[in-house]
């Protein structure tokens, strides 16, 4: 499986290079981005299209990143609060385990009584 995914992402990478050099003109064209709201507004220089392509996927790579910390420390904490709770639970099965268990019930026992108040 390892060595599957080694190709599959050579094949990536290859296609991924492929397009980039097929469409270089149309990557390399400059173009501003511009922001508009009531209070504020912002133009960025000129910069190429391909700049612009990689600055958005390393933005999109660092929220992932950062979203994926963040679900980390909530499982690492459910998975303590499980083990607690799971320990918690053992402690009491072996208690339960400890406790001895009579064989005889209470309503057979006092018939056998009667029987010694008669004699």
């Amino acid at each position: 499986m390892k060595h599957i995914k080694a190709i599959i992402s050579i094949l990536i990478m290859l296609l991924v290079i492929i397009l980039i050099v097929e469409n270089l003109e149309q990557l390399s064209k400059t173009l501003t981005l511009r922001i508009d709201f009531l209070f504020w507004s912002h133009e960025t220089p000129p910069m190429a299209f391909y700049l612009v392509m990689i600055i958005v996927f390393l933005l999109g790579v660092f929220i992932a990143g950062f979203l994926g910390i963040f679900e980390r420390f909530r499982l690492k904490k459910e998975i303590r609060a499980l083990s607690r709770e799971k320990a918690a639970k053992d402690r009491e099965m072996d208690s339960l385990r400890k406790t001895p268990v009579y064989e005889g019930r209470a309503e057979d026992s006092e018939p056998e009584q009667e029987d010694d108040i008669m004699a």
